[in-house]
């Protein structure tokens, strides 16, 4: 090829070279963020004596919890007021969320909270006029709808009562 080019064309490859080098930066980067290092389900499914342990002392803790204000007043004087009682009612639900959240579970859960953040950042949402236009056509179809199972029912009662009657 020879060297004769345009400035119009060198300015075009140019443009051409940036945007392409602007994609590739754009394709890594979100590559880079949408891949967990680990694959939930093989975490999840581990089982360890720690995990067992974690969710004996949750569920302790959870059952524990309704039946604050029924029993431990009976050996707990203090416990009698009502905020004693919710506030060790709800320290009890937080420790049964710390262990579980230290479970092999618990690790597998932030894993897939942060991947569907990941994914809900990906989502293309609605312009206002299409979500007022699409609110407007499942309206119209719900009343039209509801009409023709209301001429079904009317139908069917009418039927049902010539036939008992």
């Amino acid at each position: 090829m020879s060297d004769n080019k345009t400035p119009k064309q060198d300015s075009l490859e140019t443009k051409l070279a940036d945007a392409k080098a602007v994609a590739q930066d754009m394709l890594n980067k979100r590559q880079a963020v949408v891949v967990s290092e680990e694959n939930v389900v093989e975490v999840a499914k581990t089982r360890s004596v720690k995990d067992m342990v974690l969710w004996f002392l949750a569920i302790v803790a959870l059952i524990s919890s309704t039946l604050i204000s029924q029993y431990l007043p009976k050996y707990w004087a203090p416990a009698s007021n009502e905020i004693t009682q919710f506030a060790i009612t709800v320290g009890l639900a937080v420790f049964a969320l710390l262990c579980l959240v230290f479970t092999h579970q618990g690790r597998a859960f932030k894993t897939l909270l942060k991947d569907a953040g990941i994914e809900l950042r990906r989502v293309t949402w609605p312009t206002k006029e299409e979500t007022f236009r699409y609110t407007w056509q499942v309206l119209v179809v719900m009343v039209i709808v509801g009409f023709f199972i209301w001429v079904i029912d009317t139908f069917f009662n009418y039927i049902l009562g010539f036939i008992l009657n």
